[in-house]
């Protein structure tokens, strides 16, 4: 008869696990995936490398489990903004106010989820949330449209338009060591309102409540 782990035995398994994706979103903020090693997560998670290995088959497989769940939080974020309360223009400015006041908030792991060179399994679920980005500002810009707010447009693409160009203006800040400064001309509060004006002006939509 096959040995079954016992309910405690699974438990700790999965608090193990929990530990082990923890520490390893930690060293990917600060190192970056290439540099993110299996010792690293290891010595930063307290275990013995080859202990990684009973949670993941590879360092790959770690570094996917560690992006969508970052990813995940964000697309989830962003989603209740996007499909709260308010017009589809203040919710459009919130939304990409929101998502990058948290990138700039949290610029190591903002900049690995952007940008930051990884293995290709990473880099595939890198490709497949932007398109679930791109699908929520879709949404929003299809609900402008149908109230009159903005002008008819093809919704899809202004959507890819506006993910790609969000991230792009991201990328410089989020990889300067005391983010944006001297080196983008603006501070904070200056970046995230321009941001916001470019999205609105993408989409044909009227200047809506300043960010607070």
């Amino acid at each position: 008869m096959a040995y079954r782990k016992t309910p405690a035995e699974l438990r700790r398994l999965e608090a193990a696990r929990e530990h082990l994706v923890a520490r390893a979103t930690e060293v990917v903020a600060e190192v970056g995936w290439a540099q993110a090693s299996v010792t690293a997560v290891a010595d930063a998670a307290g275990i013995a490398a080859g202990s990684v290995y009973q949670h993941f088959p590879s360092k790959a497989a770690l570094g996917v489990e560690v992006f969508r769940r970052a990813a995940g939080r964000e697309v989830e974020v962003l989603g209740e903004v996007l499909r709260g309360s308010g017009s589809p223009v203040d919710r459009l400015a919130a939304g990409v106010g929101v998502f990058a006041r948290r990138a700039l908030e949290n610029r190591g792991l903002a900049y690995a989820l952007l940008a930051a060179p990884a293995e290709p399994a990473v880099g595939a679920e890198r490709l497949e949330y932007r398109r679930r980005y791109r699908a929520l500002f879709a949404e929003v810009i299809a609900e402008g449209m149908r109230e009159g707010l903005m002008p008819p447009q093809d919704g899809e693409v202004t959507a890819a338009a506006l993910t790609g160009a969000v991230g792009e203006v991201l990328v410089d800040p989020l990889a300067a060591p005391d983010g944006p400064g001297p080196h983008t001309g603006t501070g904070t509060d200056e970046l995230l309102a321009e941001l916001v004006a470019m999205a609105l002006r993408c989409s044909g939509a009227p200047s809506a409540a300043p960010l607070t």
